[in-house]
């Protein structure tokens, strides 16, 4: 056994560093977190100054028995986790866990994993640092705090099918989202007319060289027209040149969001893919730690990069520069994300390499030349109403840094602009140019860009909302409770006017562009915008943009030891409480209702929220008839369906006619649009559009259907049929779903296969159940985690009895009465609930009755 017990977080991280310390260390991976708040009761003590009560979660009992036998045998243990607040964290409950002294125990961080950063690192080590431990604690107990009371608010008020949740950070992201939804559907699109004229003169070679010149913008046709009208038989004379130098200079090294960033430009990655590529290879000793808001780089980095540029591309492209942190909390000794060794220029594996190769050319840009342009203007006079064009030319003297790497953009004109780059003929003044032909081309204002990943992460940051390590998690939970979408847009034609004037004679003509059409963008769903506006109405403070930066700040100063955790925590958290309780109280239902019109009958047509997702209601609850609802399609949404989309909705179900003399019919319906076949619903395939099945496609639809159903053989003289669903492929037989682990083969599942399935899910079945009370809706069952209460569709505790906990043989007879008092004490209304609805109905009935 080692002398040296060493917890890192990840176990390839624990493989590479014991290869670097050798014998007299065991290095051990914790996996992650091994303690978290409490789910019962919030996790949170809040009338002891806000104590979290964390727990072992089950899934972590294996880790934790084996850490602490091998602590017991070890002279020291060394905690080793991420040199950030998260990884502080995962350090302090480590030593809480295996009761080690925070005091004394020996911590230590580094931001590469190198043989020098390892070995200096343990010859320096430090203790745990309880402020960038409280600050952590103190950003996990305000999140919990938020989600754990909003999330029930959002429950109560706008309901749903689904689990609806809030954040701190979530919550002003979708919002973001929203608001730039909403600017975008306001937005009205103008045109005006670009002059454009094709001229060409010879050069020192005596060769014609073609270049564009541009004049000024007409508002209208009719002025873009009498312009070129003007242009006829003019000649063209070169007024005035002006040669401008010019430079570009490289982005600082990468930190966490420039990475995000660049990686969705340049690569088309989403930002959980990136730290995971990312994480894999910090963890290989690949590069340095990749969650960072620093852009510093090291002494040692500084000396590997000169020699890389030198050796590579010479002197003259050296020019070393230090970069200046945006983020005042970004820790000085912290570095950029860079290549732990500049001379390894790529990775083995292909898809890190990719990565890898970014992070390498931005390294090794940042330290390199600016690139020397010269920027030739033109001004050219038209004889013939003293107007000018101005043509334009760029000439690259010297690439410097863009040798190797130039940084993308967000702005699509922006990025074309770079790409364009043309060089003009050697032009003198007063030389006469040859004229091919003019044109005025309308053009269309565009509304500013929906959110990429990339550029919700540049906002977020820009705010000061969120960290490094915040981003990706918070970008898959809002996509995860599907607030917004992340898809594609298809384009739309539009007709655009031209004017052409071309041997003295002016052509007019209509041609077709493609417009809109955008790639991986974000759109906040129906759903996203009615919780938003319902946070944004009762929760003003947390969805400010500013107030959310502000904590950011606080939890920078609970890091620097400035202000204690739980006061920061108790100034947040008693006004917020109060709202929440006044909320609870007086706001109504939120359901995003918005009037479209009337139909013919006078009755009001509205889009809003139902409890299965976005619909048109035609009439109100309030009529002697019943209203009528309809469910938006997948392209629809409540904030822009017109009165004729909504009417058209309710033309359905739409009888397509008979087959094997069975009506067959098409609708819409909670899982979307399906085919009814006699008594048989039957899903249509998703991404195909309802009103493009006719009755052919909806007898092959059913036939499809029925070739699915056909059994794949028997058990117990009873059939087996297969299928997919949301949860993937299954087996069902005798009402049993069985899911189909990856083990086998779901396309070719044969009887054995079947046979063991279902034996299996038998013997688990029957282990599930200790005791059970059908008519009451009540059972007592085995769970992950022990024994529990299923009530309806509840899971509640097993409270202890006088003598403590429950045994299996005293669970096995306890007679109802006691678990229904239970049940009572955690749902003090579960048994009174049905009696109050009928009074309540029967009330209602003699009132209208007497009347």
């Amino acid at each position: 056994m080692a002398k040296n017990l060493l917890i890192v977080e990840s176990p390839a991280k624990a493989k590479t560093i014991e290869g670097i310390l050798g014998k007299d260390f065991e290095v051990k991976s914790c996996f992650g977190h091994i303690r978290d708040l409490e789910k019962n009761d919030m996790g949170i003590d809040i009338n002891n100054h806000f104590k979290p009560k964390y727990i072992v979660p089950a899934d972590k009992d294996r880790v934790v028995k084996e850490l602490k036998s091998i602590a017991k045998k070890s002279q020291e243990v060394w905690l080793a986790s991420d040199e950030d607040r998260e990884g502080e964290s995962i350090s302090w409950h480590l030593a809480e866990v295996l009761g080690l002294d925070p005091a004394t125990t020996k911590r230590i961080v580094f931001h590469e994993i190198t043989k020098p950063a390892i070995e200096k690192a343990v010859k320096n080590p430090r203790i745990i640092n309880m402020n960038l431990v409280n600050a952590q604690q103190a950003r996990r107990v305000v999140d919990r705090l938020v989600g754990f009371e909003l999330s029930p608010v959002l429950w109560r008020k706008i309901g749903m099918s689904g689990g609806l949740s809030a954040g701190r950070v979530q919550s002003v992201a979708v919002k973001l989202i929203a608001e730039k939804e909403r600017e975008i559907n306001h937005f009205s699109a103008s045109s005006s007319f670009k002059i454009e004229a094709a001229l060409s003169a010879t050069d020192n070679s005596n060769r014609t060289v073609n270049f564009k010149a541009e004049g000024a913008k007409y508002e209208v046709s009719e002025d873009a027209e009498k312009f070129l009208e003007s242009c006829i038989g003019a000649n063209y004379t070169v007024k005035d040149i002006q040669v401008k130098p010019g430079k570009r200079t490289p982005a600082a090294p990468f930190t966490t969001s420039t990475l995000q960033q660049e990686a969705s430009r340049k690569l088309g990655y989403g930002v959980t893919k990136t730290m995971l590529l990312a994480q894999k290879l910090y963890e290989s000793g690949k590069i340095t730690y990749m969650r960072t808001d620093s852009v510093n780089l090291g002494e040692t980095a500084m000396d590997a990069i000169v020699s890389e540029i030198k050796s590579s591309y010479g002197d003259k492209y050296l020019q070393i520069r230090k970069y200046k942190n945006k983020n005042e909390s970004a820790q000085e000794a912290h570095e950029a994300i860079r290549p732990t060794y500049m001379e390894n220029h790529t990775v083995n594996d292909p898809d890190l390499n990719r990565l890898y190769e970014l992070i390498w050319k931005r390294t090794i840009a940042s330290q390199m030349s600016d690139a020397e342009l010269e920027k030739t203007i033109a001004k050219i006079s038209i004889s013939t109403n003293q107007q000018e064009l101005t043509a334009t030319g760029e000439v690259m003297k010297f690439d410097g840094f863009l040798k190797v790497y130039l940084e993308s953009s967000d702005d699509e004109e922006d990025e074309n602009e770079k790409e364009g780059e043309s060089r003009l003929p050697n032009l003198a003044p007063g030389q006469v140019l040859a004229f091919n032909q003019m044109t005025a081309t309308e053009r269309f204002t565009k509304h500013s860009a929906r959110y990429t990943e990339a550029s919700l992460v540049k906002k977020l940051e820009e705010l000061g909302i969120g960290r490094p390590s915040t981003y990706a998690p918070t970008i898959s939970t809002i996509i995860k409770r599907t607030y917004i979408e992340k898809k594609d847009k298809e384009g739309v034609k539009r007709n655009f006017r031209i004017l052409k004037l071309k041997n003295d004679k002016i052509e007019k003509g209509i041609e077709q562009e493609n417009t809109g059409a955008e790639k991986s963008k974000l759109f906040p769903t129906d759903l996203g915008l009615v919780v938003t506006d319902f946070l944004n109405q009762h929760f003003t403070k947390v969805m400010d943009y500013s107030f959310t930066a502000n904590i950011e700040k606080e939890f920078d100063e609970v890091a620097e030891g400035k202000i204690q955790w739980s006061k920061m925590v108790e100034d947040f958290y008693t006004p917020f409480h109060i709202g929440v309780t006044h909320t609870l109280e007086t706001a109504e239902r939120a359901v995003g209702e918005r009037i479209l019109g009337v139909d013919e009958t006078g009755k009001p047509i509205m889009a809003r929220m139902g409890r299965y997702g976005p619909m048109v209601q035609v009439g109100s609850q309030n009529d002697e008839e019943k209203p009528r609802f309809a469910k938006l399609k997948a392209n629809q949404s409540i904030e822009t369906i017109s009165l004729d989309e909504a009417l058209e909705l309710f033309k359905l179900p739409l009888s397509l006619g008979e087959h094997e003399e069975l009506e067959v019919s098409v609708n819409i319906g909670r899982f979307g649009p399906y085919v009814k076949w006699g008594e048989q619903y039957i899903s249509i395939p998703k991404g195909e559009d309802l009103s493009s099945v006719d009755l052919l496609r909806a007898v092959e639809i059913i036939h499809a259907k029925q070739v699915e159903d056909a059994p794949i053989g028997f058990f117990d003289e009873k059939p087996i049929t297969k299928g997919k669903g949301r949860f993937g492929p299954f087996i069902k037989w005798n009402d049993l779903f069985i899911n189909i682990p990856r083990a086998y083969n779901f396309d070719i599942l044969t009887q054995q296969d079947c046979n063991e399935l279902i034996e299996k899910k038998m013997e688990k079945e029957a282990n599930r159940f200790i005791q059970q009370w059908p008519a009451e809706k009540i059972s007592i069952e085995n769970g992950r985690w022990g024994p529990f209460i299923r009530f309806g569709k509840k899971m509640l505790k097993l409270i202890s009895g006088p003598n403590g906990k429950y045994t299996a043989d005293q669970l096995a007879t306890i007679e109802l009465e006691e678990v229904k008092k239970m049940i009572l004490i955690q749902e003090p209304k579960a048994f009174d609930k049905k009696g109050a609805v009928k009074k309540k109905a029967a009330v209602k009935k003699k009132a209208a009755t007497k009347k």
